[in-house]
């Protein structure tokens, strides 16, 4: 979908159904590029995803010195730089990715340079105090360039002398992703007469599952860590990231939320290709939360299957651990018999926008009834809908999520579709191949 679009208009589908391959994670293929960079040897890291957000990445990466060779086919070799990045000085501008802006930041404290990280303005408003103050406590140099506890940041080299300590603690209740590039970095220190680094949450934990992602990738490189408890984290010293050799990326279980619930509302059946009931994302929970609602699931190793089954539910649904996907039951929601609460969603309000306000702004523009609260979002039932122009606030989601409208009988004209470019290019024309009886055509405007 062209960014240069100012509207697409999706006319009322009466099914969905097929198959598709969904683009890689997003989550996974920015950890996977940034731990391949560090590591010992060459990497060859196969269907990395090709979306804004890798793409600020693989920039940065390469202006610190990361040498990345494209192999076609979304594959691309990585040669790792051992731990230490040829560039010590750059300015990197990471869009509004922030995968790529926090563990950046905390692996280029840790090893010290001379660096400007910043954004677009809603990167800026997005908070990142709870991993500078963590970066501060192991004595490395992060400054605020304007605004307190925000981007754009400075990052200066260490006190010489400063030796880093063996405990460090962060919340884990604004973003996940502060803990996971505070891990991924913790593993550059060297021993220094210490065997491992003591991660101490401060707060529950919200997204574990992404954390676990982390983990995971980090342990493909060769560094492995522990958790004791729910509340700690310990992280080895002296090791170093080795190459894995080949790392295949998964398809990303967020963009699979639309196409399942597409499946379910458009009666089915519609399989995602990529990822299936070993995937390592936390986000393929969500088709265990349709499941519980009605729809009829099935998995494979490398596919979720979803379709129509007995009349969906609504209830109270925790999205602790699905923040990203959760948005997406906020439009099954309006099928649903009964209202449907969605509770712990408080990161949505720092995410790509206030997901909570725009959710609850753009359903009412259909005619739902919708009420809302810090970290829950309760939406009801709706016999019709009516068509409505759906704002997306530079945010990928809102408009993913908004285009199954069309699957409830309803015409919805989406905004700026382009800024599904962030994770996902291509969107609307793979949407638009799984549905069936189409009202209509697509029209756009430019």
């Amino acid at each position: 979908m062209s960014s240069t679009l100012t509207k697409l208009r999706l006319p009322p589908a009466a099914r969905a159904q097929g198959a598709l391959r969904l683009p890689g994670s997003k989550s996974i293929s920015n950890r996977a590029l940034l731990l391949a960079a560090l590591a010992d040897g060459e990497t060859q890291l196969n269907a990395l995803l090709d979306a804004d957000d890798v793409r600020y990445m693989r920039e940065a990466l390469t202006q610190l010195g990361v040498c990345l060779e494209a192999l076609g086919e979304n594959n691309w070799r990585v040669r790792g730089c051992g731990g230490r990045f040829p560039e010590t000085k750059a300015e990197l501008f990471l869009g509004n990715a922030g995968t790529a802006v926090r563990p950046l930041t905390a692996v280029l404290a840790v090893l010290g340079g001379d660096y400007r990280i910043h954004g677009v303005a809603r990167m800026h408003e997005r908070p990142i105090a709870d991993l500078v103050e963590a970066l501060h406590a192991l004595h490395c140099r992060v400054d605020y360039l304007d605004k307190a506890g925000y981007p754009p940041l400075r990052i200066a080299l260490r006190d010489v002398g400063a030796a880093f300590p063996e405990t460090v603690k962060i919340r884990g209740d604004v973003s996940s992703q502060f803990l996971s590039a505070l891990l991924m970095a913790l593993a550059l220190i060297e021993a220094d007469g210490a065997t491992h680094t003591e991660v101490l949450l401060t707060t529950p934990l919200i997204s574990r599952p992404y954390v676990k992602i982390t983990t995971h990738l980090m342990s493909r490189f060769g560094v492995n860590v522990e958790e004791p408890d729910l509340q700690r984290f310990r992280v080895p010293r002296g090791v170093r990231y080795h190459s894995p050799g080949t790392l295949m990326v998964e398809s990303d279980a967020s963009s699979a939320s639309y196409f399942l619930a597409a499946g379910v509302l458009g009666g089915g059946p519609v399989r995602v290709i990529g990822v299936g009931r070993h995937s390592i994302q936390g986000d393929v929970a969500f088709a265990d939360v349709l499941q519980a609602q009605g729809a009829s699931i099935a998995y494979g190793d490398d596919f979720i299957e979803a379709q129509r089954g007995k009349p969906f539910k609504g209830g109270e649904i925790d999205c602790l651990t699905i923040p990203d996907a959760a948005m997406t039951l906020a439009i099954t929601a309006l099928a649903a018999q009964t209202p449907t609460t969605l509770v712990n969603i408080g990161s949505w309000r720092v995410k790509e926008t206030d997901r909570i306000h725009a959710m609850a702004t753009e359903l009412a523009k259909l005619d739902a009834r919708v009420e809302s609260g810090d970290d829950w979002l309760r939406i009801h039932p709706a016999a019709a809908l009516r068509s409505a122009e759906i704002d997306t606030y530079d945010d990928h989601r809102m408009a993913m999520c908004f285009s199954l409208v069309s699957l409830l009988g309803t015409e919805v004209t989406i905004h700026d579709p382009g800024c599904v470019n962030k994770t996902f290019p291509g969107y609307f024309e793979a949407f638009e191949k799984l549905l069936k009886s189409r009202i209509g055509g697509l029209s756009t405007d430019a």
